[in-house]
């Protein structure tokens, strides 16, 4: 008979196992939890039994029916008894006195109650304890240890020992005795060392905690899952306490345990285990594993907590009781400790407690030593570097931010200058995506019908539709969480930024403020523009502010308007004309490093908004740019001249200033502040034929490309490796910061010779002409160089 058994999915075969695992392993649940529910109810049982068999009395059996008799006794007592207001007073008050000295006499037997039961309750606090007698406690308190109960036929019976007492006088006086003796052994005089046995002694020392590190870390690193017990080990030789070798092994200790960690930290974020995969069993690969994981977090959060208390003592200028190492070392252990945090902030962004060495790190960018806060400032800014997703970016952030707020901003500028080096920019933003997005080849169909079966590619296919599916859920949801943390990012930046020009214009802080500004300007959201626009001109017009930090807001509210701020209806007018009539205070000696900002500023203000520029005003750019350049090094002159090359191959009519000829009515104002009617129209480019003869060759070259026209094409073109570059560049590319030429100047050296060899060679020429002339006559076959035989003769 043909089976006609249909097989099952491959969909189908998934979700039925899935079930089978979900169902069992919910079983296995079940069972742990009653089972723990058990043993709770029987070990309350037994608490409950223990407590009652202590607090319980034992009483007889005809208890009840005695109580019983007793009421009823008083009740006919009551009945019989005579009512009070037949009585004489004295009587009464006799009665009432004997009532309260009750005795034996007096006594109800039926009743097993104490005598004056019903007093005590109304006796005041302080009364009952007067009659507490008093006694001096002469001997100590007999502890008692609670054993496990007895059960038999009665109930169960409790069980208690008495602690044993320690014989204290007899310790004493042993420890005491001990400690003469110690006295005594070191009452012996020490050998006293030579400075040089005592330095042989510290380099073997030395040398020796050296070879136990070593071996210590080539173990840890060669098998790190079974040896992870001697980081502890090696962890305890940060308290090294002989005072000759104390300093240079904690260091190498340190050194060495932040390299270890570099080599052995995993590329992912250790978590702790839950409760329920504690209780679960797991394989032995998987419980090796989880120790190695669980001890080397240990390990790093100690390791941590020592580096931190190392850099706390040195800032409090406290030293250990111990006082093995002095105040002056503890500086060194604190800069080895900072190295250390700095290397594992950049090495380690992924791995646990990251966050604690960047609130660690942060507040050591503002401190007053220049090392420290070198060294943490440039770790911050490799972190920024590297850091392409943005979580470690958004945590240093928040605490710089946190930081400023908390010192009311009194902190250095270089604290707020790293966030000039955030990776936030869309191209890179678009180029990561897709960096992250990881390319898979799938089969194609012929491969698929050569290689497979049909329930094969049936199989195949719906694998292959399913991981197409988490690549582009992957893809789509990395790039969406990278977006959103450089918006937060961003966001706490502009806080910050915002806050400072709110509250502390005149701060420090604020070149810094107005560069960031400068580099995220097209970042900001269109509806702060007229408010900051409108701050920016403010700073400008108060006059405060030095000429570089001016600089910087017209380099700032230019980004603005030419990013998203194109659709805003605004005329920088101002801005021109504050950079027209400021450009003149540049020279060539300490403000030739603000020419760079200028050519940043001129490049957005013409060369993007060419079509929002008019005439007039590039013409005067134009003129007084030539005449700066006369002013200034040689690097800013081919950067001005380079930005006067874009004007000329940007603005039409712009060879008008190449003409002698005026072009209208007027004359050229040079000292008015207003580019648009200073009549630069009429006036011409005489400055070129003087940097024509200027003593550096690339101002030459540009000087004569700029008189032909700028061409782009022919005999008066540049050539590419200068007319490729922008004029930033070619700043930066001219600068003679380390005091050397570019080009570099050919040396030429003449060959010079001494007076006397000039002399001596010429009297030998002579001397040799004469003497060949007179030999020729006498010997004419045989020709003698009488002068080299001469000077060989008077050498030998």
């Amino acid at each position: 008979r043909k089976n006609t058994k249909r097989v099952p999915s491959f969909r189908k075969l998934l979700r039925t196992s899935q079930i089978k695992l979900d169902n069992k392993l919910k079983n296995k649940q079940y069972k742990q939890k009653s089972a723990a529910k058990k043993y709770r109810k029987e070990q309350k049982k037994l608490r409950e039994a223990v407590r009652d068999a202590i607090s319980r009395k034992p009483f007889p059996l005809e208890e009840c029916k005695k109580k019983q008799v007793a009421r009823k006794w008083e009740e006919k007592e009551e009945d019989d008894a005579l009512p009070l207001d037949m009585m004489d007073e004295d009587d009464l008050k006799l009665m009432e006195d004997l009532a309260q000295k009750a005795s034996f006499l007096t006594r109800d037997l039926s009743s097993n109650e104490p005598v004056h039961v019903k007093k005590r309750k109304h006796e005041s606090v302080i009364e009952k304890y007067e009659k507490v007698p008093r006694r001096l406690q002469t001997e100590p308190e007999k502890e008692l240890i609670h054993l496990l109960p007895i059960k038999d036929k009665s109930g169960i019976i409790p069980q208690a020992v008495e602690k044993p007492v320690l014989n204290v006088a007899h310790d004493e006086e042993e420890d005491t005795e001990d400690m003469e003796e110690a006295e005594d052994i070191n009452e012996e005089p020490l050998p006293i060392l030579t400075p040089e046995e005592m330095a042989a002694q510290r380099r073997q020392k030395l040398q020796e905690r050296k070879m136990h590190i070593a071996a210590l870390a080539s173990a840890i690193l060669s098998e790190p899952d079974s040896n992870i017990k001697k980081l502890k080990e090696l962890r305890a030789m940060l308290m090294e306490q002989d005072p000759n070798v104390a300093v240079i092994v904690r260091k190498l200790v340190m050194v060495s345990l932040m390299e270890i960690f570099k080599d052995i930290a995993p590329s992912y974020k250790i978590r702790p285990l839950t409760e329920a995969e504690k209780a679960t069993k797991v394989k032995k690969e998987t419980q090796k594993l989880r120790e190695f994981e669980e001890g080397l977090v240990s390990q790093y959060k100690f390791y941590l907590e020592n580096l931190e208390q190392t850099i706390k003592d040195w800032k409090q200028r406290k030293l250990k009781k111990s006082n093995v190492i002095s105040l002056k070392a503890y500086k060194g252990l604190a800069e080895v400790a900072v190295k250390c945090l700095c290397e594992l902030l950049v090495a380690l962004p992924h791995f646990n407690f990251h966050n604690n060495i960047i609130v660690l790190i942060v507040p050591l960018m503002n401190d007053p030593s220049k090392m420290i806060s070198e060294l943490c400032v440039e770790a911050v800014k490799k972190l920024f570097k590297q850091d392409k997703l943005g979580y470690a970016s958004l945590g240093v952030v928040k605490v710089i931010s946190g930081l400023v707020r908390g010192r009311n901003y009194d902190v250095r500028p270089e604290v707020l200058k790293v966030f000039l080096h955030l990776r936030i920019k869309e191209v890179e933003l678009q180029k990561d995506s897709e960096d992250i997005a990881p390319k898979k080849r799938f089969m194609t169909y012929k491969e698929k019908r050569k290689n497979l079966s049909r329930m094969q590619r049936k199989w195949k296919k719906a694998e292959e539709k399913l991981e197409r599916e988490l690549l582009e859920a992957e893809a789509s949801e990395s790039k969406e969480k990278k977006l959103k943390l450089h918006t937060e990012t961003l966001n706490i930046v502009f806080v910050t930024y915002f806050r400072i020009l709110k509250k502390a214009q005149k701060s420090p802080l604020l070149p810094a403020v107005l560069e960031g500004l400068a580099k995220f300007a097209h970042l900001i959201n269109v509806e702060f523009f007229d408010d900051l626009l409108i701050v920016l001109h403010s700073l400008i017009a108060s006059g405060d502010l030095s000429y570089r930090e001016s600089l910087h807001c017209i380099l700032s509210a230019f980004h603005i308007l030419s990013g998203q701020g194109d659709v805003l209806n605004i005329d920088p007018m101002k801005f021109y004309t504050h950079l027209y009539k400021t450009l003149f205070s540049l020279h060539a000696g300490g403000t030739n490093e603000d020419i760079g900002i200028v050519l940043q500023c001129l490049d957005v203000m013409f060369a993007k908004r060419r079509k929002q520029v008019s005439q007039q005003r590039a013409l005067a750019f134009l003129k007084r740019l030539s005449i700066l350049a006369l002013h200034v090094l040689p690097n800013s002159s081919v950067g001005i001249l380079a930005t006067n090359r874009v004007f000329m191959q940007t603005f039409p009519r712009m060879d008008l200033l190449l003409d002698n000829e005026s072009q209208g009515s007027g004359v050229y104002l040079p000292e008015l502040e207003e580019p648009e009617h200073c009549n630069a129209q009429n006036t011409a480019l005489w400055e070129l034929h003087l940097l024509q003869r200027h003593y550096h060759p690339t101002v030459q070259k540009f000087a004569s490309h700029l008189i032909t026209g700028a061409p782009t094409e022919g005999s008066g073109a540049l050539p590419l490796d200068l007319s490729q570059r922008s004029a930033t560049e070619l700043f930066e590319a001219y600068c003679m910061k380390g005091m050397t030429f570019n080009p570099p100047v050919a040396s030429v050296t003449p060959r010079r010779k001494d007076t006397f060899s000039q002399m001596d060679s010429f009297v030998d020429e002579e001397l040799n002409k004469q003497l060949q002339q007179h030999i020729s006559e006498t010997v004419p076959h045989k020709p003698l160089d009488f002068a080299k035989h001469l000077k060989e003769s008077s050498l030998a």
